[in-house]
């Protein structure tokens, strides 16, 4: 196994101490399970900007402000230094949000923190030591979906509290163990006061979620927790501890329509973006997974044919 640079400058500093095992590769960061001292833990390495098949960074990193004015101009003006400060702003994202939601008491895997461009975090296993499964490869009871619906809906209830929102929530990104659901992959977490896509990505995040559970609970589909939850958020109403009903009534008289189309037009091209990421997925793991080729089998199977007549 080829161990990236960036993992082994971890390695030359003491911070990993053996690399067991590749997990996974998305369009984002391969996954590695390391060994640091007695503990297991996960290390995610970023791929480099040109590698990325990211395409909409621009929009999450709206409202993500920058302390130093001279980092600020050059990032404004793409040069070789600000590229270079916006790639490492990026990679430190997700590191920064899984501390802050780890405080706010969000169930986030415990970060450890991020080393030239890898995040080492705790890796989130069963009881059997085996590594969680994602939520799409779990299948429960409407009981259970019930209640881990209510768990994530107050989780992105606290994470909105810290200010932030998921921006790409769904089943592929939350992991499944005995004590339930947890949160991964926040790079691309959203300032909630300083983004104006944030209340249309809270909405496709709760949206995402509900679909998934309502699977298994259909009445949860009737729910309307996302504009619940973001009335709450405008009226400053909103706590960690704010009970939800799923419930929600407009009083407002007049529909904001230029609102409701935009969040439309949004919906539409963010699901034409989830269908091309799960082609993206399917043709990866067709990669990683070949099957034997039919073609070749038919073919050996009409010459033998040919040959006994």
């Amino acid at each position: 196994m080829k161990i990236p640079k960036q993992l082994q400058a971890l390695i030359d500093d003491g911070l990993v101490d053996d690399v067991l095992r590749q997990l996974m590769s998305g369009k984002e960061a391969t996954i590695f399970i390391v060994r640091c001292g007695s503990e297991i833990r996960c290390a995610k390495v970023y791929k480099d900007a040109s590698k990325r098949s990211f395409k909409k960074a621009v929009q999450y990193r709206e409202g993500r402000h920058v302390k130093n004015s001279r980092r600020g101009r050059a990032m404004a003006k793409n040069s070789s230094f600000g590229k270079k400060e916006q790639e490492e702003i990026w990679q430190h994202a997700e590191a920064d949000a899984l501390f802050l939601l780890a405080q706010a008491g969000v169930r986030v895997p415990q970060p450890y923190g991020c080393f030239e461009g890898v995040l080492l975090m705790e890796l989130v296993t069963l009881e059997d030591g085996s590594v969680a499964p994602r939520l799409n490869d779990v299948t429960m009871t409407p009981e259970q979906a019930r209640k881990d619906h209510l768990f994530l809906m107050q989780n992105v209830v606290r994470m909105l509290c810290a200010g932030i929102v998921h921006g790409d929530l769904s089943e592929f990104n939350v992991l499944n163990n005995e004590s339930g659901p947890v949160i991964i992959d926040l790079p691309q977490a959203v300032n909630a006061a300083g983004n104006n896509n944030a209340r249309a990505m809270l909405v496709r995040d709760v949206r995402n979620i509900t679909n998934y559970y309502g699977r298994f609970a259909p009445e949860l589909l009737k729910t309307k927790y996302a504009p619940e939850i973001w009335a709450h958020y405008e009226a400053g109403t909103l706590a960690p501890d704010t009970q939800l009903t799923g419930r929600f009534k407009d009083t407002r008289k007049k529909a904001d329509v230029k609102s409701v189309l935009g969040e439309v037009e949004f919906a539409a091209k963010e699901n034409q973006e989830r269908l091309r990421r799960l082609k993206e997925r399917e043709q990866l793991e067709r990669e990683e997974h070949p099957e034997p080729s039919r073609k070749r089998k038919n073919g050996k199977n009409q010459r033998h044919r040919r040959r006994r007549h």
